[in-house]
């Protein structure tokens, strides 16, 4: 019988924070925040072959087969396999497809061996793979990753409390290539800034306080705004202090938005309706729910 691995990973909707960040020597890392959707995801199956090739299915999956590749020079194996990914992540606007494509392919090479990787050396695989990656290896764990350089650069210690999220996307908004993208350039005031929203993010996440994280979100997503600008977010803070959330939150390197409640807030179901209501009727799109890190329950 072929040995045969499977791996997943979840998506994502884009970040809670985005920027640069100090590391604990006092160097500087560009950093973020996911904000992981269990929702979305990618699978992989890889089958073992007696021969050093290796094929990839669908073909333009090329970093995931990269990733596969990496994978097997760091378990030092010489065969190959083949790879197969399925996912039900969109392409292009933040949902983190690739990586989640990526991360799923790596473990899958590993289960195949019998092998269990940490998520810091999935991280760095993947990087190396994609040249930019993001924390989804960490599953639902809250960590400050260095998206370049595959390293955390803070552990928050827990996961972010539980969160519905009603994403969007601008009308129109067109799939962006995110390595085409020319890194932000923060100046000195941003910098400060980031170091506050920073202790903002470790406080919401060690206490369980969603608002306190919804207005690091918040603030985050307006500082993006001098460099991939979101159309009308003014709006959509607007729409969100109106029915209460906790924040906004965006893709910093994406086309989605997303309103962020606490998930054991009053009359939920009602807010987060008319929210989508609001947004639709001011032109956005795809309007979506996602649980974070709750048990599942019907809200």
């Amino acid at each position: 019988m072929p040995r045969i691995g499977i791996g997943s990973a979840m998506g994502h909707h884009g970040e809670l924070l985005q920027g640069v960040f100090e590391d604990r020597n006092g160097q500087l890392h560009r950093g973020l925040v996911t904000l992981p959707v269990a929702k979305l995801g990618s699978r992989a199956t890889f089958t073992c072959k007696a021969t050093t090739a290796l094929t990839v299915h669908p073909g333009d999956k090329t970093k995931a087969g990269l990733a596969a590749r990496k994978t097997l020079d760091h378990l030092d194996v010489a065969e190959g396999g083949v790879l197969h990914i399925e996912s039900d992540i969109p392409i292009g606007h933040g949902y983190g497809s690739s990586t989640a494509d990526v991360v799923a392919a790596i473990r899958a090479v590993a289960a195949a061996h019998t092998a269990r990787l940490q998520p810091s050396r999935i991280s760095q695989l993947a990087v190396a793979a994609e040249q930019a990656s993001d924390a989804i290896a960490f599953d639902g764990h809250a960590v400050l990753f260095a998206q370049r350089e595959g390293i955390v650069l803070e552990d928050f210690g827990g996961s972010l409390p539980p969160l519905l999220l009603v994403g969007f996307k601008s009308s129109g908004g067109l799939p962006i290539d995110t390595l085409r993208l020319p890194p932000a350039r923060y100046d000195s005031t941003e910098i400060q800034q980031f170091r506050v929203l920073r202790g903002l993010i470790a406080y919401a996440v060690r206490y369980q306080d969603p608002n306190c994280l919804g207005r690091a979100a918040t603030a985050s997503a307006l500082l993006s705004q001098r460099h991939l600008p979101k159309q009308h977010l003014e709006r959509v803070i607007e729409i969100a202090e109106g029915a209460a959330a906790c924040g906004v939150q965006v893709a910093h390197s994406g086309s989605l938005l997303g309103i962020l409640f606490d998930r054991a807030g009053k009359n939920l179901r009602q807010r987060a309706d008319s929210v989508a209501t609001s947004v639709q009727r001011s032109g956005f799109c795809d309007v979506e729910f996602h649980q974070i890190n709750d048990d599942g329950a019907k809200w």
